[in-house]
Order: C-alpha cells, then sequence, then structure tokens
C-alpha cells in the first residue's frame, strides 16, 4: 500500500514574472536553490523528460520526471515516470507591481512499510520546511540575479 503526501508552499519575489519564469523553468539550474535537489539533466531527444537526483541525509532517490502541462509564465506540472513517485506543479502569479507569486506544489508517494517506520506528520513538516527554505532561496537568487541586471 502506498499513501501520497502532498505540500503546497508559496513565495512573493520582487521580479517581473518574465525573469522568474525564465530563471525557474530553466530546469537545470534548480539545485542552485533546491537544498535536496542535486541534478537536473534534460534529456537530449525529449525536452520534455528530464532526469532528476535527490541527495539528502545518506538517502538518494533518482527519477525521470515527464512535463506534463506549460505555460509561459503561468505552470510548469510534472509527473515522475519512473524511479521515485512525485509530480506537482509549480504556479506563477504576475502582480503587475515588479513582483510575482511563485506557487510550488510537491506530491510524493510513501510506501506503505517507510509510513509505518517514519511519522507522516514528521516527514511532512520536513519536507514542507524544507520547500519554504527552497523559495527562500529563490527568492534570494532571483533578486541577486536581477540587481546584477540593472
Amino acid at each position: 500500500m502506498t499513501n501520497w503526501l502532498e505540500h503546497s508552499v508559496q513565495i512573493e519575489v520582487n521580479a517581473p514574472i518574465d525573469l522568474v519564469w525564465s530563471l525557474w523553468s530553466d530546469l537545470e539550474q534548480m539545485p542552485q536553490w533546491m537544498k535536496w535537489i542535486d541534478s537536473v539533466h534534460i534529456l537530449a531527444d525529449d525536452p520534455d523528460l528530464s532526469r532528476w537526483r535527490l541527495a539528502s541525509g545518506g538517502f538518494e532517490f533518482s527519477w525521470l520526471s515527464r512535463i506534463v502541462k506549460l505555460e509561459k509564465n503561468q505552470i510548469i506540472q510534472w509527473e515522475s515516470v519512473d524511479g521515485l513517485p512525485n509530480r506537482g506543479a509549480v504556479r506563477f502569479y504576475d502582480r503587475h507591481s515588479n513582483n510575482s507569486i511563485v506557487r510550488l506544489t510537491v506530491a510524493y508517494a510513501i510506501p506503505g512499510i517507510i509510513g509505518k517506520l517514519m511519522d507522516n506528520l514528521f516527514l511532512g513538516q520536513v519536507v514542507e520546511s524544507t520547500l519554504k527554505a527552497d523559495l527562500e532561496r529563490f527568492k534570494n537568487y532571483i533578486e541577486t540575479k536581477k540587481s546584477k541586471l540593472s
């Protein structure tokens, strides 16, 4: 039996939607602000597929992910097609005042045996706090990039 856990976090960044989109949609740059993501590689023969590697505290997982919905400046939605079962979306909202909101939703499957070994609530709190910190790092990353472009 598998349980799915889902988390949503968001942040407002002081940057225009075009810049926010261009940095986030360059998936191979994700390890610069996502703590647990060790690497992302877009497959040369299919740009909708990417190989992800997560590493944290002695754990290492990888998966192949497919972009299932992509609308510029609005949404990137994905689902894994092998490896660690996960899915989610990042949504972008233009605040029209040179600010943007980034909302990240991530869902992942926890095999029943692991769920019994770890309290899902505890695991969820760790993941959610990490995702919030990742968005803070993204905010700092983009605002630093923006100041260098000015």
